[in-house]
């Protein structure tokens, strides 16, 4: 059974490459999902795999690609819908 996670990243995290970073990431551990930016500045992800990839996955998250000051990560338990591949939004 997949795991999933839904997480929204705050800080300067628009206009920083951080969901193209989220998305090879992603690809890397093969995890499903997608990255997407919100009105409010904020990025957010759904995330659905092996637990341990989707748990990385998270750590990526709090780091960002260079350029981007994530100040705190919202994460979500969230039902697999049974995404495949990676998008960004």
């Amino acid at each position: 059974m997949a795991f999933a996670r839904r997480a929204v990243v705050h800080g300067r995290v628009q206009g920083v490459f951080f969901r193209d970073t989220v998305r090879r990431s992603a690809q890397q551990r093969g995890v499903a999902g997608w990255a997407a930016n919100r009105p409010d500045g904020t990025v957010e992800v759904r995330l659905e795999g092996d637990e341990d990839a989707v748990q990385s996955m998270l750590r990526v998250l709090q780091d960002g690609p260079p350029g981007a000051k994530v100040e705190r990560v919202e994460v979500d338990e969230v039902q697999p819908e049974g995404l495949e591949g990676f998008e960004t939004r």
